[in-house]
Parts: C-alpha cells; sequence; structure tokens
C-alpha cells in the first residue's frame, strides 16, 4: 500500500481487497496492527487537535472512508482509486474473522444497540466466533467499570480483532492509550458502525455514496442536529483545500 500526505494526515492508498489481504496477513503472523479510517471531519479535528493527530498517525493502516477526502485528495493531484468505508471494511473483516475462525470483540454504543449488532453480525455469519462485546459508555463510570476494567475483559476473552464503536476523538485517544494492554493482533475503530447494523441510523443510498453525499443525508435525517456540523466542517475542509492547491 502507497502512503500519501493530505492537508497534513497521512493516509494510504488502497483498495478494499488490498486492505482485507494485508490485515488478514498480519493476523496471520500475530503481528498488532492498528487501524484507522480518516473522513472530512476527523481531518479538519486533526488541524486543531494534537491528540488526535497523533493516535490516528501512530496507525499502521489509514484508510480513506468518505467521497469528500477521495475527491479533495484527487484535487491535488492524488491518484486515489476507491474509498474503503469503515462500515463496509466491517463487513468483510468480519466474513474473513468467520472463515479463519478469529474470535473478534465488539466495543462501543449503547447496550441495545452492540446487543443487537451482535445479534444481526452473527445472523449474517453463523460461524463468527464472538469473544465479547461491551458498550461504550465506561469512561468515568464507576457503576459500569472504568476504562482499565474494559480492557482487561477484551484481554481475557482472547479476541484476535477488536472494533471500536465510540466517538472521535476518544475511540482514537482510547486505541493509542491502551495498544500494549488489549492482548488482540488487529484493532480498528468503527465509529457509528454499530447504529447502522443495528438499524438505528440509515445509511445514504448508493448514489449518494459514490457521489459523497452522505453528509446530506445525515443532514435531511437529523437537521436540527447535523446542518451546522456540516456546514463548518465543510466550509473548513474546502478552505484547506484551496489553499493547499494554492500553496502548492
Amino acid at each position: 500500500m502507497k502512503r500519501i500526505e493530505f492537508l497534513k494526515a497521512p493516509m494510504d492508498i488502497a483498495t478494499m481487497q488490498e486492505t482485507v489481504s494485508f490485515i488478514e496477513s498480519r493476523i496471520e503472523q500475530k503481528k498488532f496492527l492498528q487501524h484507522v479510517v480518516v473522513n472530512v471531519a476527523k481531518i479538519v479535528n486533526m488541524q486543531k487537535d494534537p491528540v488526535l493527530a497523533e493516535s490516528v498517525k501512530a496507525c499502521e493502516v489509514i484508510n480513506i472512508d468518505g467521497m469528500g477526502v477521495v475527491f479533495g485528495a484527487r484535487f491535488l493531484g492524488h491518484n486515489v482509486p476507491e474509498r474503503v468505508a469503515g462500515v463496509d471494511l466491517f463487513h468483510e473483516l468480519l466474513a474473513m474473522s468467520a472463515k479463519r475462525d478469529f474470535p473478534v470483540f465488539l466495543l462501543g454504543a449503547t447496550e441495545d444497540v452492540v446487543s443487537k449488532t451482535v445479534e444481526v453480525v452473527k445472523a449474517q455469519n453463523p460461524n463468527l466466533n464472538i469473544a465479547g462485546y461491551h458498550d461504550g459508555y465506561f469512561f468515568g463510570n464507576k457503576e459500569g467499570g472504568d476504562e482499565e476494567a474494559v480492557v482487561t475483559k477484551i484481554r481475557e476473552s482472547g479476541a484476535k480483532l477488536l472494533f471500536v464503536a465510540i466517538t472521535s476523538p476518544k475511540k482514537e485517544n482510547f486505541i493509542n492509550k491502551w495498544q500494549n494492554k488489549l492482548g488482540v493482533d488487529f484493532v480498528m475503530g468503527v465509529g457509528g458502525t454499530f447504529d447502522v447494523v443495528a438499524g438505528k441510523v440509515k445509511r445514504a443510498p448508493q448514489w449518494m455514496q459514490k457521489a459523497g453525499l452522505e453528509w446530506l443525508y445525515r443532514v435531511l435525517q437529523e437537521p436540527g442536529r447535523m446542518w451546522k456540523r456540516y456546514l463548518i466542517t465543510n466550509s473548513k475542509f474546502a478552505y484547506l483545500l484551496i489553499k493547499s492547491k494554492f500553496n502548492g
């Protein structure tokens, strides 16, 4: 996989199949691999959040998740063949894990959502070994346990792959902080993927995904909560692109 730097953010140019094959080979070799995807919002936030930027840069594989990043990178002259969407990679890795009997652990979202996600992915992959799961509301929550207790639960589960569905930058910083004590061979932040899999959030139609309009679909679903966030984020991203283009 070829690595480029785009708006001060490193990222890998790779297809879905190349990414899955690389991850599978690293798990076979028992070499720890930290994975992350980047989208427009994350790139914008990385400009002003050095901890998030450092957490992303620490990852061995950094896939391009959003079409906005694909279009932006092409605008600046990079040859990006396709995006590797986090939710699609999640399903591909689960299918691979079911075939290879790699146990997985799901971490994040609410208790209802993560348990529903387990139910759905087991139905899709009957041979999948779910080593364990836990909700994402354990930060500073003594009743639900602290971070170290959750890390111990993951390590003792025997999982090889860990998927973390917690909002940015919490998930990136959590993974970077505890990577040496998780006991897994692969860890990936999957953002709101569990909400999609559990049916809580609908994913945009294919034509909107390909056109880079997933953000618009989210705004139409939750206009009161999303319009301002995307307006600000997309405007800042456009500014960064134009600035970088004219600065060479």
